[in-house]
């Protein structure tokens, strides 16, 4: 029997901004992360694509993964993800190609079918694709063919992309994508650190209805947390404050830079309000060591998940970081355990 594998842990960035900061700070620390982040062992870092939001700085996702990538050596680097329908399918190609020439084998593509904003923004965005989102199989079939080999008659080519080893996976929060990743035999993330509801039916649908593909054997599963790591449990609770406020202006419609934690959100949101926020943060784990490796192992058991993707939209800088190195500490504490499990 052969040994398990490490856990692998992910991080999901949205370069935020913080309140009284810029953008070319945020994707300094975006960038400051990320080093660290290869130094930890870390698998990939993956950034997102948002519009006309406030507090995120990932908006030209593919600019921002070259940046990322040209400051890094080994770890993966991707797009977690690029909104498809808000793009020609050749121009993703293209840039993703050129990414993956750049730095070959480090580059993955990630996609989604939401349009990452709002609707006003949605409609600047795509102009005459406004159907785009209702087209998303189709692109994401011709978005693939462009990464495929020069065929004699094919008339339109990705330069560079064309026969460019470019991982293609879908995300999603529910079971549309799920099927559709699993027809194609792709890798799927689950969005659950923002939209949980539908994970269990989703990873269910995905693992039963998986189709093996030349570039998937079998289903593989990535999950979002948010992660929010302190020395205690106060410490936490304090610093994930401002991951809430973020929630709760979404919440009311709008946005805004990240803010400061708060010592209670009591009095800041409705009883209502609070519910739906709990509920939407229910893949947050927040806490000391201790606490954030036992609600990691849990999550891991409840998914059986391939790989874990962390995200922790911080206000300080340095806590961000010290969150994330915890978490690394914490990774490699399961990966022994479960090799001494396997013995």
């Amino acid at each position: 029997m052969s040994a398990p594998q490490p856990i692998p842990f992910s991080i999901l960035d949205l370069s935020p901004i913080v309140a009284g900061g810029t953008a070319a700070q945020a994707l300094h620390n975006s960038l400051d992360l990320a080093q660290h982040a290869e130094r930890w062992g870390y698998h990939r870092y993956w950034v997102a694509e948002h519009h006309n939001t406030t507090g995120v700085a990932s908006s030209a996702t593919a600019v921002l993964i070259g940046y990322l990538a040209g400051g890094t050596t080994s770890i993966r680097v991707g797009s977690g993800g690029i909104m498809l329908p808000n793009h020609a399918p050749l121009v993703v190609a293209e840039q993703f190609g050129t990414l993956a020439t750049l730095y070959p084998g480090r580059i993955d593509l990630g996609l989604g079918r939401a349009p990452g904003t709002d609707p006003l923004t949605t409609r600047a965005l795509r102009r005459e694709r406004l159907m785009a989102a209702e087209q998303f199989p189709q692109d994401v079939l011709e978005l693939q063919s462009y990464f495929h080999p020069r065929t004699l008659n094919q008339a339109v080519h990705a330069v560079p992309g064309e026969g460019v080893d470019v991982p293609i996976w879908l995300l999603g929060s529910s079971d549309f994508s799920a099927r559709f990743a699993a027809s194609l035999g792709l890798p799927f993330a689950f969005a659950s650190h923002f939209a949980p509801e539908y994970l269990e039916v989703a990873l269910q649908i995905y693992r039963d209805s998986f189709q093996p593909s030349a570039s998937l054997k079998r289903p593989y599963v990535m999950v979002g947390v948010n992660v929010v790591a302190a020395e205690t449990d106060a410490e936490a609770e304090h610093l994930f404050t401002s991951i809430q406020q973020v929630f709760l202006a979404l919440r009311r419609g709008g946005s805004l830079q990240l803010q400061p934690p708060v010592e209670s959100m009591e009095g800041r949101w409705s009883e209502f309000e609070a519910l739906g926020i709990r509920k939407a943060l229910r893949y947050a784990v927040v806490g000391s060591r201790a606490t954030v490796k036992r609600g990691l192992q849990r999550i891991l058991d409840e998914t059986g998940a391939d790989e874990l993707i962390l995200t922790g939209q911080l206000y300080d800088h340095s806590a961000r970081l010290r969150s994330f190195e915890i978490a690394a500490g914490i990774r490699e504490e399961l990966s022994a355990e479960r090799a001494q499990r396997a013995a």
